[in-house]
């Protein structure tokens, strides 16, 4: 890769990794007066835990926007692969840097979700047909069981097998390995919540009561910090 290449494909990274950072829980429920989302439920900046305080219409617009700053980033560098030289491959790290900054974003002191959202529109970006297919594999698992946290962790596992046993691997596998490996660690807890029972079903109201404890022990959290 000649240098204006590399230049290239390094600022495409650094502005997916930004616009990955935006926390568009936090900022909806920020403009719609809503408690931060990561002072309730499962502490989660992400569309299934807005839903939690009870405002569907923030929690759609997190969901839309969280798939869509995966999507636009990679959907950008595809459009400028001729133009600016970039490979297959740096493709694949533009989508995985829009992941990572949901996941640790620069903005929000890198507390960020767990990047569900996010990398659906990863994956809309590079393999539309992928994407569909994985989506499909969580609507069905949370349809049925109505654990969002199951789904996308089935969704997570049977991605890269799906790139694998249709296309072959090739350049996304740099973006899908790693999102799947990030996104089951990053569900370490609701594993462990499934397997005791205590795992919350989709839509279901945070009670007040454990809503109140969490806000206290994120301001505890907060305090800590300082």
């Amino acid at each position: 890769m000649d240098m204006p290449g590399f230049v290239a494909s390094s600022l495409a990274i650094v502005l997916a990794y930004l616009v990955g950072s935006l926390s568009f829980a936090v900022i909806f429920s920020r403009l719609m007066g809503l408690a931060d989302p990561r002072s309730y439920g499962s502490g989660n900046p992400g569309a299934t835990n807005v839903l939690r305080s009870g405002h569907k219409g923030a929690a759609v617009l997190t969901l839309a926007f969280d798939v869509l700053k995966g999507y636009v980033p990679v959907f950008a560098a595809l459009l400028a692969q001729e133009r600016f030289g970039l490979g297959g491959q740096t493709v694949a790290l533009v989508g995985l840097a829009a992941f990572l900054g949901h996941l640790w974003p620069v903005f929000f002191r890198f507390r960020g979700g767990k990047g569900v959202a996010t990398a659906a529109g990863v994956l809309l970006a590079l393999n539309p047909v992928l994407g569909l297919a994985t989506l499909t594999s969580w609507a069905l698992v949370v349809g049925f069981m109505r654990y969002v946290s199951l789904g996308s962790i089935v969704a997570a596992v049977f991605a890269p097998f799906y790139q694998l046993l249709i296309w072959g691997g090739g350049a996304p596998l740099l973006a899908i390995v790693p999102m799947s490996l990030l996104l089951v660690w990053r569900h370490a807890a609701n594993i462990r919540k499934l397997m005791a029972g205590t795992e919350s079903r989709l839509g279901q109201k945070v009670p007040e009561a454990q809503s109140r404890t969490a806000a206290a022990a994120a301001a505890a959290r907060r305090k800590n910090r300082r």
